[in-house]
């Protein structure tokens, strides 16, 4: 079964390279040329993955991106941009992509990048799922559900993945080293502050409101969701 994938890029000769070779790999790929032409166009496209270069016209790619999952989509996001600055990186994964890409880029990287995507969009449907509870925390594996006191936290999959990496080790710490690998993937650039930032993504949806705080950092340690004992903020 082929994979359909949304190009959101306006270099039309760059698109037309990328489609072609992503149809070469049984890809079925359409390209879009402007931000709010993709926007307009959300509610009727079918697709398992979005490619979204930041700067396009009518509606650059960072509020593409916000849009869509305002619109609780959680299809997985592959940022194109040519910044290569720290802060722009994670402007893209705040605003709600799962992975970027740094422009000038091989087609070879961009294809791996594609399918680790997808493999982590689809690495809950396993048939032995599990509930783990952690205090009046919930998550459900096999319906990929969190509840907290009963109610129903949405989260995006890469939150949810961090989540469930971190309630997997049931209360025990988990290193800054082993959450990327677990949820970004080997070769993800650990330069980045992106397990600061999606941890303030869970902390703002699980503990917001809360007088018991469940997630908690360990300067130098890492990361782990139970009772206080000693954790930082």
């Amino acid at each position: 079964m082929s994979h359909k994938i949304v190009l959101l890029e306006d270099d039309k000769k760059l698109a037309k390279e990328v489609k072609q070779f992503l149809s070469n790999h049984e890809f079925i790929c359409t390209e879009i040329y402007d931000g709010k032409e993709l926007i307009d166009q959300l509610s009727q496209l079918q697709t398992d993955l979005f490619i979204l270069d930041i700067n396009v016209p009518g509606m650059n790619g960072i509020e593409v991106c916000k849009h869509i999952r305002a619109a609780g989509l959680n299809t997985p996001i592959l940022m194109l941009t040519a910044l290569g600055e720290v802060d722009d990186r994670v402007n893209a994964l705040e605003s709600g992509a799962d992975d970027y890409l740094v422009k000038p880029f091989s087609f070879e990287e961009l294809k791996a990048r594609i399918k680790a995507l997808l493999r982590r969009g689809t690495y809950l449907l396993q048939p032995d799922g599990e509930v783990i509870v952690i205090a009046d925390l919930e998550l459900n594996t096999s319906e990929m559900s969190v509840k907290r006191a009963g109610r129903v936290v949405e989260l995006t999959p890469k939150e949810y993945k961090l989540l469930e990496v971190l309630m997997k080790s049931k209360g025990k710490i988990v290193n800054r080293k082993a959450i990327v690998e677990g949820v970004w993937g080997i070769n993800f650039e650990t330069g980045t502050n992106a397990v600061e930032v999606y941890i303030n993504f869970l902390r703002n949806k699980i503990d917001k409101g809360f007088d018991v705080k469940l997630i908690h950092n360990r300067s130098g340690y890492g990361y782990y969701v139970g009772e206080d004992h000693g954790a930082e903020s």
